[in-house]
């Protein structure tokens, strides 16, 4: 290692030259934690984190006595079921797994066999396919069993109550979480496993895959590597502009040109990685749309039809229906799926201008506020008393300037005189101007489905239009980068200190020391999306979302 890098270890994370060397012979495993903790380092955690960040050993996490834990993964618990599966990770795995298959072929590793299971007594608990798998090549990193047994009860408790003799029940998402700290996933990884355990439609399923196949980390990763080369470079134009030569290789370049020309290069990498990231924020949250599911509600003057069609997506008499006005108080809320979206779908008191009712007030204040956050608002009105179920929606609905996408709904056009329905959709596209945001008016019927159909299939294209690009045509589309609002709030603190460095590096020499720490501090927001740096609180939370046995 040169002198002028020693200089910037010392300098900036904080190690001497003994203590780089033990953090090296660390992470390639010849040096091991007892050692490395009696080292005294004056720099901080996450400044040692940032030089070293290519490792992704997180000791933090990992267990002191490397205990071996077990847990039934699938099938098997509340009911009978054909097959459960049973996975044992840690040290003594597959000493375990000898002590269950006694005088029987040791069983090879990574290859499926079938071999018979017994108690510490002797006695048969059931006939198994069995795998084993030597650690690091392994799910979690270390030695793993897994049993593939028969489902019931009995046979189920029998294998736990015998591992449980000699290993320890596994924590919520404990698998998942040894996998991290043996570094097979990374955080980014670890979210997707976790939206993908818990996808309930077509599009969860495909943005997981994505976020789990490392689209999402060698974006952020490549991100990160370049805001880290620009600070490697601006780093050289601090320390060793006097006295080294940078940039053009021609002698009669001065020192002060060079530098003008890295630092130049800089700027101008900095600026257009900042670009990116912006493009990537301005996706209007489709990431999280399609992982937390979109709102619509459904809003309009009381008797519109409002509960009917809420029956009529959900399926089913979920809500009452009564031709007294004021029936929905509060409001219902169901999930569905439209269109591999997943969707809350919220049924809501009817709005009028007044009431003396304390309760309808309460129900049409809980209306107001549904509609405030819903991303797709059914505005529903009835044919019959368009005028005042018009002027109903005007005041229910939220701010103009506010970005949902509305759809007019007509209900109870069935009831109209022939000469009335002719004229219906002239005086639909006539007071639909007086709503905000409207993406269209739609006639129909709940009595007798007329029209219904229709409606579903523009509602279902508006959702998607939603959560996809603009761009895509169908569902098999580019994946959207920013999935949770954790990650967007890491982007955007780095493109805040992107646009702060770029603020000071135009301010001379005097601000270069405050523009540079700027991009470090970019680089490190970055680091905690993938889990490069300190992330233990997020950890705390995220692995209690997994179920027991992954």
């Amino acid at each position: 290692m040169s002198k002028k890098t020693l200089n910037y270890l010392s300098r900036f994370v904080g190690i001497t030259m003994i203590q780089y060397s033990a953090l090296r012979a660390f992470r390639f495993g010849n040096f091991n934690c007892r050692r490395m903790s009696s080292l005294s380092f004056h720099g901080s955690r996450d400044q040692v984190s940032k030089y070293f960040s290519t490792t992704r050993v997180h000791t933090s996490i990992l267990s002191e006595d490397e205990d071996t834990v077990f847990a039934l993964s699938s099938g098997g618990s509340e009911s009978p079921t054909a097959v459960a599966v049973i996975r044992v990770t840690g040290s003594h795995s597959h000493s375990l797994l000898q002590r269950l298959t006694p005088k029987q072929k040791p069983v090879p590793t990574r290859t499926a066999v079938v071999r018979n299971l017994y108690d510490d007594s002797g006695l048969p608990l059931d006939q198994a396919l069995v795998l084993k798998f030597d650690g690091p090549r392994s799910f979690t990193g270390e030695d793993v069993v897994e049993l593939h047994c028969h489902g019931s009860r009995a046979v189920v408790q029998g294998i736990l109550n015998t591992l449980g003799k000699h290993a320890r029940l596994a924590e919520r998402g404990e698998f998942t979480q040894r996998a991290f700290a043996s570094g097979k996933l990374n955080l980014l990884e670890v979210e997707a496993l976790a939206d993908l355990l818990t996808a309930d439609t077509q599009l969860q399923r495909q943005q997981a895959l994505h976020q789990l196949d490392g689209r999402l980390s060698n974006l952020y990763d490549g991100w990160r590597g370049k805001l880290i080369k620009g600070l490697a470079h601006a780093e050289a134009v601090i320390d060793f502009g006097d006295d080294e030569h940078l940039g053009d290789d021609d002698d009669s370049m001065n020192y002060d040109g060079a530098q003008l020309n890295v630092w130049g290069a800089v700027g101008e990498s900095m600026g257009s990685l900042a670009s990116d990231m912006k493009h990537h924020l301005a996706d209007e949250r489709r990431g999280e749309l399609v992982r937390n599911g979109l709102k619509i509600a459904i809003v309009g003057p009381p008797n519109a039809g409002k509960s009917s069609l809420f029956n009529i997506l959900a399926k089913r008499d979920a809500a009452i229906v009564s031709p007294i006005e004021g029936t929905t108080r509060d409001v219902l809320e169901l999930a569905l799926d439209l269109g591999g979206v997943r969707c809350t779908l919220s049924d809501t008191a009817g709005v009028r201008e007044e009431s003396e009712d304390i309760i309808e007030k309460e129900g049409m204040k809980r209306a107001r506020s549904t509609a405030k956050h819903a991303d797709i608002l059914v505005a529903m009105i009835d044919a019959t008393d368009i005028d005042n179920g018009v002027a109903a929606l005007v005041d229910v609905l939220p701010d103009p300037n506010k970005a949902s996408q509305l759809i007019l709904a007509i209900n109870k056009f069935d009831l109209l005189k022939t000469e009335e329905n002719s004229k219906l959709h002239l005086l639909a596209k006539e007071y639909s101007h007086r709503i905000p945001h409207n993406n269209g008016t739609y006639i129909f019927s709940c009595e007798t489905s007329q029209g219904v159909d229709h409606f579903l299939d523009a509602l279902t294209d508006r959702v998607l239009k939603r959560v996809l690009t603009p761009h895509t045509a169908d569902q098999d589309m580019e994946p959207a980068m920013i999935t949770r609002e954790r990650h967007r709030q890491h982007v955007e603190a780095a493109v805040t200190a992107l646009d702060r460095f770029s603020q000071l590096s135009i301010q001379g020499s005097m601000a270069v020391d405050i523009a540079a720490e700027e991009l470090r501090l970019a680089a490190s927001e970055l680091g905690r999306i993938t889990g490069a740096v300190d992330v233990e609180d997020v950890l705390d939370v995220l692995f209690t979302d997994f179920c027991i046995g992954k």
